[in-house]
């Protein structure tokens, strides 16, 4: 097939970096992937700022270097990608590049100090008019988006500044100065995921997920390292012109990819919905005692992977449990950077369910205890590669606690077919997916269940596409329930 059957998208999130390339080889290597993925972003800003592991300097120069490895590469990533979504030019890549405050943390930050060429480059894009949200991904330290936040609160009047913040959303990889906490503190209404723990504890980070599990020692023999071990990596993403830019790791690699991996177009995350999962984790708002009452922070949640006969629960798990698949795209997306005949790689399966084209979830509204048909038989390969259709319930988006197994019900999923393209699936009766927990009254709008299907090609590396199913369990008749409690303890002694 040509290029014209590629993948497309809706649109293209607004995507705006904080690095504090070069405190150790990780910026960069997220950077070099990142830049694999450029085609799906509008990117607005690279730019180099300080953080509590350089706090008196900025490397502006080593994000140029990368681009120019990019430069090499852009000509036949292009060759790999759909007609209407080409890489942008290494030129303009380059024309983003810009430094932050040269020190560090709130050092930067005051309405008397003047501010950076990359701070002045955000506060631009914010206030720049746009339907679309801006995605600020910070991988250092935050001064940069201080500055710009604090410039903004002293110029517009309330009303307006509040209109402006509603546009952003930021992915931070934990916190590197001490400006994030002044940030959420003084802007709560700022769409925020963090993981949130004591001071450079790291290894207590959902973002570790990536490849930390043997430098941090977190859910030992689930996650497989093999595809993040260095000579893996030597051989299958440390060649061609992009690839030869990125460097060995010295702690663990890319700690800062899981925030591009969140926007990452693949049919699995949806970014407004951080409790939804995707390749980049799943967070889950810190506090819900009412809108505009207090933050808009979202913080580390859990998934429950099971590897054998073991299950490991942890926020970790939320990444490494997609690991393989982002590997194998890693180097699919490298060999791309390296072969302009199109037919000598491998491209992802388009994944069509219900007739329904696109990534959006497919969205159905059922009844509690009844089946629906879902059908992907319109699904494709664009190389004619084999395809295997997994389709798995993702529990965990739709409770609201730790204890997954007490609150969400199984769906039943059966094949129709010998592919598993057309599967039935059963909703669990009302009593279990339509009852309020604590009352078990009955609701006319239970559970919002997450179907997942995963596609696999069998080209080399394989790679997979996903599709959402949301199904909105109903209970119009209002059947079910019994009699509720108090106090959860008593509540769980009948469940």
């Amino acid at each position: 097939m040509a290029t014209e059957q590629l993948q497309t998208y809706a649109q293209k999130p607004r995507v705006f970096i904080l690095s504090d390339i070069s405190n150790e080889p990780d910026d960069a290597e997220s950077l070099c992937r990142y830049l694999l993925y450029s085609n799906q972003f509008e990117t607005e800003g690279l730019v180099a700022c300080t953080s509590t592991w350089m706090k008196n300097k900025v490397c502006p120069q080593d994000m140029e270097k990368i681009i120019d490895a990019y430069a090499g590469a852009v000509e036949n990533l292009n060759k790999h990608a759909h007609p209407d979504w080409q890489y942008p030019t290494a030129e303009h890549m380059r024309s983003l590049i810009k430094k932050g405050a040269e020190t560090y943390g709130m050092s930067a930050v005051g309405t008397d100090i003047p501010l950076s060429s990359g701070g002045q480059l955000l506060y631009d894009r914010i206030v720049a008019p746009s339907a679309q949200p801006l995605w600020i991904l910070c991988w250092g330290g935050t001064n940069t988006l201080a500055q710009a936040l604090l410039k903004i609160d002293d110029q517009y009047p309330p009303e307006d500044s509040k209109r402006l913040l509603s546009r952003i959303r930021v992915y931070a990889i934990s916190d590197q100065d001490d400006t994030g906490a002044w940030i959420r503190n003084n802007f709560p209404d700022i769409f925020y995921i963090a993981s949130v723990h004591g001071w450079n504890q790291y290894g207590l980070a959902a973002w570790t997920g990536i490849s930390g599990d043997k430098y941090y020692g977190f859910d030992q023999g689930g996650p497989d390292f093999t595809k993040m071990e260095k000579s893996w990596i030597k051989e299958n993403i440390q060649i061609g012109p992009l690839g030869s830019a990125y460097p060995d790791y010295l702690f663990i690699p890319e700690g800062d990819t899981p925030t591009f991996l969140y926007l990452i177009q693949n049919g699995l995350g949806v970014p407004e919905c951080p409790d939804y999962g995707s390749w980049g984790g799943r967070y889950a708002r810190t506090d819900i005692s009412g809108e505009g009452l207090n933050s808009n922070h979202y913080s580390d949640a859990v998934d429950h992977v099971k590897v054998g006969d073991r299950t490991y629960t942890s926020n970790q798990a939320t990444i490494w449990r997609w690991r393989d698949a982002f590997q194998n795209d890693f180097a699919a997306r490298i060999k791309w950077s390296m072969e302009s005949d199109f037919s000598k790689a491998n491209h992802h399966p388009v994944v069509i369910i219900n007739d329904a084209k696109g990534l959006a979830p497919v969205r159905i509204d059922a009844e509690a205890g009844s089946t629906v048909i879902l059908d992907a038989t319109g699904t494709y390969d664009p190389d004619g590669s084999a395809l295997t259709f997994k389709w798995w319930h993702y529990r965990e988006p739709t409770a609201t606690q730790w204890w997954v197994s007490a609150e969400v019900s199984d769906l039943t999923i059966k094949n129709i077919d010998s592919e598993g393209r057309k599967v039935e699936v059963t909703l669990p009766p009302p009593d279990k997916c339509a009852v309020e927990l604590m009352s078990r009254q009955p609701k006319e709008t239970g559970q919002l269940l997450h179907l997942i299907l995963e596609v696999t090609d069998n080209g080399s590396p394989s790679l997979t596409s996903y599709r959402r199913v949301l199904i909105q369990a109903t209970n119009k008749e209002l059947k079910g329930g019994g009699e509720g409690a108090d106090a959860i303890g008593d509540l769980m002694k009948d469940l």
